[in-house]
Formats: structure tokens, sequence, C-alpha cells
């Protein structure tokens, strides 16, 4: 009976051994390298050899990105396009989710820098104040008018000042138990004392149909120039001394006038009105002292003047429109 014949593993093993080899060589040989490598220091011919592979290899690797590139790009389409429509959905929410967020942090700084300013304005002059948001704003074209949230519940009445973190805005001429009416300056039945900061020569301001504002009453003996600041005068009690109202914009003299033409441009803008103050009384030495009314019933400017819109009569003024408080009202809700 012929025996069954046997294969030996030997050459078997002998070719793994070989197959193994390099990868022993290869990693002795690095071991060596990086152990010369950490002992050389920051100079060496291992350093050397390394940085002349890096400059060599460096615009192989660049090449090959370039080349690269578009394919992968188009790869992350087709990836995209594959992708289950739940994962989109879910992303595309995600990021309306977060679009919102930024757009509620965005507001939510700038309301901050808006209340920041008023509080700066309420510490800088002093001011008896309490805070009101805009709420309306005027239902017709002839006149100037905004409503707050705030009325004779929260303590307000007409008449009471009004600004906003650049100025004066207006004055309160209506109340109701919740809210109020705040007529702005450039209404054309508004009418506030004012004078020129720099010269200190006082007349009235005048909002006009056209919604600018008129500095009256200014004498051509005056020095007036375009650019000068305009500020509440005090007269009258009602608006304290000194707040902002506007800039010069122009002063002309016409022959043989006694006064100045003068167009002022308003401090606060009636887009930004959103947080307010009103003035709801004035502090110790906010009003014009009586030497203060002495020189602006003596002053060629003064002649033919009136007080603020709260205290008297004025150019231009119908008594009837609620100008010098007259024609405000309450009004229970």
């Amino acid at each position: 009976m012929a025996r069954p014949q046997r294969y030996s593993t030997k050459p078997s093993s002998s070719r793994q051994a070989t197959a193994t080899r390099p990868l022993v060589i290869c990693c002795i040989i690095s071991v060596l390298l990086l152990t010369f490598y950490i002992r050389e220091g920051e100079v060496g011919p291992v350093h050397a050899i390394r940085s002349v592979v890096t400059v060599v290899a460096t615009p192989m690797r660049m090449v090959g990105s370039a080349v690269t590139g578009p394919f992968r790009a188009v790869g992350n389409v087709f990836s995209n396009l594959a992708a289950p429509q739940e994962t989109l959905a879910d992303l595309k929410q995600e990021n309306e989710d977060l679009r919102a967020k930024v757009s509620e942090l965005s507001e939510s700084k700038s309301a901050s820098s808006r209340l920041e300013a008023l509080l700066n304005l309420k510490s800088a002059y002093n001011l008896q104040s309490t805070g009101a948001h805009v709420i309306g704003g005027s239902s017709d074209a002839w006149s100037q008018v905004v409503t707050i949230d705030k009325g004779t519940s929260d303590g307000l009445a007409i008449n009471m000042p009004v600004v906003n973190a650049a100025g004066v805005i207006g004055q309160i001429v209506e109340t109701s138990l919740n809210s109020s009416t705040v007529r702005l300056l450039a209404d054309e039945k508004s009418g506030t004392s004012a004078m020129v900061q720099a010269t200190r020569a006082q007349g009235m301001l005048h909002g006009q149909a056209d919604g600018t504002l008129r500095l009256e009453y200014i004498s051509v003996d005056s020095e007036v120039k375009a650019g000068d600041i305009v500020v509440t005068s005090g007269i009258g009690g009602v608006f304290p001394k000194g707040l902002p109202l506007g800039t010069v914009t122009s002063a002309e003299k016409a022959p043989n006038a006694v006064f100045y033409d003068i167009v002022v441009r308003p401090a606060s803008s009636t887009q930004s009105n959103e947080e307010i103050l009103v003035i709801t009384s004035l502090a110790e030495g906010q009003a014009a002292s009586d030497d203060d009314v002495a020189l602006a019933d003596t002053s060629p400017q003064g002649e033919g003047r009136g007080q603020d819109s709260s205290g008297g009569s004025s150019k231009g003024a119908d008594p009837k429109s609620g100008d010098g408080g007259s024609g405000g009202k309450n009004k229970k809700e």
C-alpha cells in the first residue's frame, strides 16, 4: 500500500521570515533615526535631511491637494445629495435656529447700547425722569407726534418734556391712563425756548410744516454760524436748561433784517425713537435763573419772543392748537 505524500512546511516559514525582515529593519532604522534626532539637539545631519525632505515634498503635496480638491468637492456634493431627507431637514432647521439666535443677540446688544446711552444722558444732566417706549407714530401727514406706553397711572402729565439719548424730541400734549401723545419738535405747533450754546443768544425754536426746525428771534447783532449747537434755555420752567435740541445748518441775514433766518437740524432722529425718558420734574438749578430771564427780556433777540410752549404764547403758535398747554387734554380709558 502506497504511503500518503507529505509536504514540508519549512519553505513556507522561510518565506514568512523573509517577508518580515524588511519591516524589522525599517523599525530599527526608525528608532535609530529618532534617537539621533532627539540627541543631536536643534542642529545636526538628521535635522538637515528632514528639512531637505520637507522642502522637496511640500510642492508635491500642494500639487496633490490642488488636483484632489475638486474631486473632494464633487464627492461632498454627491454625499449631500445622497444624504437622508431627514438629515437635510434637521440641518436646515438648525441653520434657521442659529440665524434667529444671532438676530436676537444682535437686537439685545443694540437695545443695551441705547439704554446705556439714555442712562448716560440722565446721569449727565441729573434728570428726574421715568423711562418709556414708543409704541406708535403719527396717524396723518399733518402732525409730528408719537405715542408712548405710559400715562397718568405712571405719574405723567401734559407739558412734560421727552428726550432720547441724543437730546430733546418733544413734549407731552395728551395723556390717558396707560399712554401719552408726544408732540415732536418738528411739528409746526411746537415751540421751545432755546439758545445758541456758544454765544448764549436766545430765541424760540419752532417746527415747520416741511418738517424742519427754525430758530427765530435771534438778533443779527449776535454771532451765529453753521455748526453751532442749539440747547434749551430753561426759560418757562418746563425744559431743563442746556439739553441738546439740534445743530445750526444755516444762518442767513436778509438785507435790513432784524433777526437771522436760522435752520436747525434736530439732535435726534424720529426714526430712532424707541426708548425715551419723560422728565417728570426739574432739579434745583435746572430752570433758568432770574438773571437769565431778565437778560432775555432786555436783549434784542428777546423782543416779541414767548416762552416754552407750556409757559406762554409764541409767534406762529395757534393758542387753540395745544401750544401753551391750553390745547393738551387728558382722556380716560
